[in-house]
């Protein structure tokens, strides 16, 4: 059995199977040869194709897992060697996971920004070969004399290694002694061949031969918050807006939003991201619910980028000026809030560039500017940028634009509808980007096939948007859930929106308030970013009349909300967002994205999954384990009975222990099969927080 070690907050990794290092020697093999003696294959982790590098954040527990065998029946072992960018080497020894496919894994939380250096080694374990048919025979009473003196020349050879310590060769010394007496009972003999301190000696450090060396692979791990945290998406003009005696709008600036920061961070988030916060064309400015019409005082779509006052690196005059931009993000970072600023790289047809750069747009036969188009969807108030014309040009421009804002402090970019760009500049972009600052981090609003999607992500996105929105059965949450955590965790992080400006799903327009519930808890807890956009708290649901997005949409206009009348009503969602970010704080195993586990329930409306991280990993230094069951019907009571593999957050089949309620209190004693109801009009969701074993 593997040790656990537990290492040291100055080590760059915490492991739950962490190794002394000692150098190895590969066996000499000739250079005809392709295959090592003991192949290994399928390395993760990894990114389909190898072009790219896979991805990690700090403190996230990665799996790294390997394929390896060998003839006949001797057995073998595997080990990871790791070295942080800072330098320093070590050694995690792998488990094979038994399932039949020879695998082998372990799990290891990279604590160090950078670039990390990986290969798998695997060998031949002689003490596990001896162990596994000294065990067998010497029970049998065969070969029982052959099989203590093989055991007794292990011991002793171990005894020769130079570097093991001198307790241990005592240990081994005593065994071997034993094993040669000629007098020694076989009960005796079984008992030093099963003997825990002895197999853990060699765990430590094995005895190894035919030892074969994997190639070396990287792994870039980028700062936590490029994978952990609660985004909270509001629209500036709008908060503090307020209507003067003439009935004309005043619109809110970054000082009245500033405002409204300290109230978002009370509800947990930190992330706030604001849409386009530029010059808005005049030239076929939207009006109220996407019409062509529009009056004096509409302000139009914040994504239609450019006018007389500037383009992508200037501030909207309404919002007020730069320096006033630059203390909206001091008075957040005060509020241990992230600012995420809006990259749309697309202009209207008054931005500068238009008339400075005609050749990055389309001139169509006639002579006009193509308009941005999403069949059947028309954005007359937008120009798509061609980069097939004057790419270098372009690349400059946008280059020099997010260096401007991170001069500001922004370190956050959601990205606008990249599939519509081209893949090889996103490469180069975030490559150059993060280069010069390594803290930067950009969200792919990417609601595109899965092949650009996942492109994307492997191109140097840090996070991604999903097809969350539109998975709400049992069935499709397993499936969708299920592939995020363990098929494209590799190189793709969710950032499980709940409901976007553009997005207002039928599941939330008909679900009343239990969806909005279910839609948040399970969006919080499934992944370790998430994300609402305003007005979710307040359960605005009504759509515009043929659409999948809200009526008096917000992208056309000024909302008025009062967010402390409605809480104060009990009319909003706020207090129930707050006990889900606590939660997230308070529980390591949901900063995290590959350790979600799928349940069982016998209810086709009931949702189980749970999220395990070992103690070893923890950055409290506890083991931490949270159990969800929803209840995806927003319009039912549901009763079944929950079905759970209890192994898989450390706790025997058939055992009982503690549950808390983390959503109302309660406290339950619970095992492997468990009964549970589920009023979606009442609570449609358990958090449930195992607290102890019995």
């Amino acid at each position: 059995m593997a040790t656990t070690t537990t290492p040291s907050p100055e080590l760059p990794w915490r492991s739950a199977a962490s190794i002394p290092v000692r150098p190895v020697k590969p066996t000499p093999t000739s250079r005809s040869v392709v295959t090592p003696r003991i192949p290994l294959a399928l390395p993760h982790p990894s990114v389909p194709g190898g072009q790219f590098r896979p991805s990690a954040y700090v403190g996230e527990a990665v799996p790294f897992t390997v394929t390896a065998f060998r003839e006949g029946h001797d057995r073998i072992g595997m080990q990871l060697r790791l070295f942080s960018p800072s330098g320093d080497e070590s050694l995690h020894r792998l488990s094979p996971l038994n399932d039949g496919f020879d695998r082998w894994s372990t799990l290891v939380a990279p604590l160090e920004q950078g670039v990390w250096r990986f290969r798998f080694e695997s060998f031949a374990d002689d003490f596990a070969t001896w162990k596994h048919a000294a065990e067998l025979k010497i029970a049998a009473g065969v070969d029982v004399a052959l099989m203590r003196e093989m055991g007794a020349q292990l011991f002793d050879r171990a005894r020769g290694e130079k570097k093991r310590p001198g307790v241990d060769k005592d240990r081994l010394y005593d065994a071997a002694r034993a094993l040669r007496d000629p007098d020694v009972h076989d009960d005796t003999a079984l008992q030093i061949v099963r003997d825990p301190e002895i197999a853990a000696l060699f765990d430590a450090r094995p005895l190894m031969g035919l030892v074969s060396v994997g190639r070396d692979a990287e792994l870039l791990v980028e700062r936590e918050r490029a994978g952990v945290g609660a985004w909270y998406e509001f629209f500036p003009r709008s908060e503090g807006a307020h209507r003067a005696e003439d009935g004309s709008v005043i619109s809110g600036t970054f000082r009245t939003a500033a405002e409204r920061l300290p109230a978002v961070a009370d509800m947990g988030f930190d992330v706030v991201y604001l849409p386009p916060i530029h010059p808005i064309g005049q030239t076929n400015r939207k009006g109220p619910n996407n019409t062509l019409v529009t009056e004096p005082g509409d302000p139009g779509s914040p994504w239609a980028i450019g006018a007389a006052a500037g383009g992508h690196d200037t501030v909207h005059p309404d919002l007020g000026t730069l320096d006033d931009f630059r203390a909206f993000v001091q008075t957040a970072r005060e509020n241990a809030i992230e600012v995420a600023l809006d990259l749309a790289l697309q202009a209207s047809p008054d931005h500068p560039w238009v008339t400075e750069h005609p050749e990055w747009f389309t001139t169509l036969p006639d002579g006009s500017i193509a308009f941005a188009e999403n069949p059947p969807k028309k954005y007359q108030d937008i120009y798509p940028i061609n980069f097939d014309n004057d790419p270098e040009g372009i690349r400059a421009e946008v280059l020099r634009i997010v260096r401007h804002w991170i001069a500001q402090g922004v370190t956050i970019f959601r990205v606008d509808n990249p599939h519509t760009k081209p893949l090889q500049f996103w490469e180069w972009l975030i490559a150059t980007v993060s280069a010069e600052e390594p803290a930067a981090v950009f969200l792919a609003e990417a609601f595109t096939r899965p092949a650009p999607l996942q492109g994307l992500a492997m191109a140097g996105f840090q996070q991604s948007y999903t097809y969350f929105t539109w998975r709400n059965t049992k069935e499709e949450l397993e499936e969708f859930l299920g592939g995020l955590a363990h098929e494209t965790s590799d190189f793709l992080r969710p950032n499980l929106f709940v409901n976007t400006p553009d997005i207002l799903t039928e599941y939330l327009q008909f679900g009343g308030r239990p969806a909005y519930k279910v839609r948040a808890a399970i969006a919080a807890t499934a992944a370790p970013t998430y994300g609402v956009y305003a007005g979710y708290e307040l359960f605005e649901n009504v759509a515009r009349p043929g659409a999948e997005e809200n009526i008096d949409n917000e992208k056309f206009e000024y909302k008025f909300r009062d967010w402390g009348a409605a809480e104060a009503a009990g009319d909003s969602l706020a207090p129930y967002l707050r006990m889900l970010n606590g939660a997230r704080r308070a529980h390591p195993a949901l900063r995290q994205l590959r350790n979600l586990d799928i349940h069982w329930s016998d209810d086709d409306s009931i949702l189980v999954y749970s999220k395990h991280l070992a103690a070893a990993l923890s950055p409290t230094g506890e083991s931490d384990t949270i159990i969800v069951v929803a209840n995806v019907d927003p319009h039912s009571a549901r009763e079944t009975t929950v079905h759970l593999d209890t192994t898989v957050f450390g706790i025997e089949p058939g055992a009982s222990y503690e549950v808390e309620d983390l959503v109302t209190g309660q406290v339950w004693s619970w095992a492997d099969h468990n009964f549970v109801r589920l009023d979606a009009f009442v609570e449609p969701v358990h958090v449930l927080h195992v607290k102890e074993n019995r």
